[in-house]
């Protein structure tokens, strides 16, 4: 209901909506818009009342509900449907179980914060309430089950260009799922399948970015490793505006890659991690793997040549370039 008294604001944006109109369209009490009106000033926003003229909004807060994003969105699908949540234990769990119930490709969850956010390998995210993006989005891509973890690389490369075309900054990606600014992640992706044998029912994309989360609020153990757009850039960033550029590159990508394949995909990706010919370290199922990194295969595995000449295909697994950890030392 409040969503629809924002609704009413908005057609007159310069001008006052009386209580008696707003009562008669929802057919609401006088005294129930009195609340509706109150309840929307406590969420932030500033609406000022004259009386005998009505309502007017002035001012509408950060946040990312439906009636604040719907409308800076240029995509065709991807985000016309917004599941909103201010709390929640994690948008790709949520996302997973609205896919189950048939929930449509292009469907996204949205979460003010998480209270259990998840990155790869059962990680905790660190997600506070009304600083950063936390979503996730629902696809449905015709593609064999192989080709599947390519999906991470779209989003890799979808939410680098939307940092970049955002801020202007050069963003690189770390194989598998880290978006980095100056060494320090800023974004990271989190996809989950859900499949039948050669069969893709349906993939989640998670993706969590750092955007107005300040160095010093964050838990010491990534206060040395993590970063915002904020702290980067040396202001507010709005958050709905952000997340409508982010929901366009991956909506762009997504369907390049549906049209094109992964060739493209995998040659943008490359240029953005910037990782070949580069001394790695990766740790993978217990073992650890030193070489030099070759670049990715058809399907997105990580491609390493050993110092004896022999090429391993790594498909998951933290890496560590070798330079910057000799810097470090």
């Amino acid at each position: 209901m409040d969503e629809s008294v924002l609704s009413l604001l908005r057609t007159k944006p310069s001008s006052f909506v009386s209580g008696q109109a707003i009562s008669q369209r929802l057919g609401i009490s006088r005294a129930a818009v009195w609340k509706r009106i109150e309840a929307l000033r406590a969420r932030g926003y500033t609406i000022e009342g004259v009386r005998h003229s009505g309502y007017r909004l002035v001012r509408s807060p950060d946040l990312l509900t439906p009636t604040e994003v719907l409308p800076l969105l240029k995509t065709e699908s991807m985000g016309r449907v917004i599941h909103y949540f201010e709390t929640l234990d994690s948008t790709n769990l949520t996302a997973y179980q609205l896919a189950l119930g048939g929930a449509k490709e292009g469907e996204v969850v949205i979460a003010e914060s998480q209270r259990k956010g998840r990155g790869r390998l059962g990680r905790a995210w660190y997600s506070p309430a009304f600083l950063n993006v936390y979503l996730s989005v629902i696809l449905r891509p015709p593609i064999p089950l192989q080709q599947a973890p390519l999906m991470t690389l779209v989003a890799a490369v979808a939410t680098a260009d939307a940092i970049e075309g955002f801020s202007g900054l050069k963003p690189q990606i770390k194989w598998p799922n880290d978006i980095l600014i100056h060494h320090r992640k800023v974004a990271g992706l989190l996809s989950e399948l859900h499949s039948e044998a050669d069969r893709v029912h349906f993939i989640i994309l998670g993706v969590g970015v750092n955007l107005n989360l300040q160095r010093e609020a964050m838990p010491e153990e990534l206060g040395t490793n993590a970063t915002s757009l904020r702290d980067e850039m040396g202001e507010v960033i709005s958050r709905k505006s952000f997340l409508g550029s982010l929901l366009f590159e991956l909506e762009t990508w997504y369907k390049l890659f549906l049209r094109d394949g992964g060739k493209a995909i995998i040659q943008a990706w490359s240029e953005r991690s910037r990782i070949e010919g580069k001394p790695i370290r990766v740790a993978s199922f217990g073992e650890t793997l030193e070489g030099i990194a070759v670049g990715l295969d058809s399907d997105g595995a990580l491609l390493v040549k050993e110092p004896g000449g022999h090429l391993r295909r790594v498909v998951a697994g933290d890496m560590e370039f070798e330079a910057r950890r000799e810097n470090h030392r």
